[in-house]
């Protein structure tokens, strides 16, 4: 395992503990970083019964498609980093 992918996952297991509310644009942000950081441009249909909300998930997926994985990666510990106040090591 890289020391890329061992931040994201401690990334991804401090988000996933996050209680605050998070605005609804960074929710997306996480999304698509995670999808982009796990799945590349394999895309699926989000998970979810809001077809509206499903919708919103998938164009900020489509909208990063460019980032190669690793890159989502970073971002995706950088965002966390900036909502946490804190450095992902």
């Amino acid at each position: 395992m890289t020391e890329l992918d061992k931040r994201f996952e401690i990334a991804f297991e401090i988000a996933s503990a996050m209680t605050d509310k998070i605005p609804p644009d960074t929710m997306l942000k996480f999304y698509a970083y995670y999808k982009q950081a796990t799945n590349g441009k394999n895309y699926t249909k989000p998970s979810g019964e809001s077809e509206v909300r499903n919708a919103f998930k998938l164009n900020a997926w489509f909208q990063i498609n460019s980032l190669s994985t690793d890159d989502a990666k970073q971002k995706y510990i950088e965002l966390v980093e900036q909502m946490t106040n804190k450095k992902i090591k």
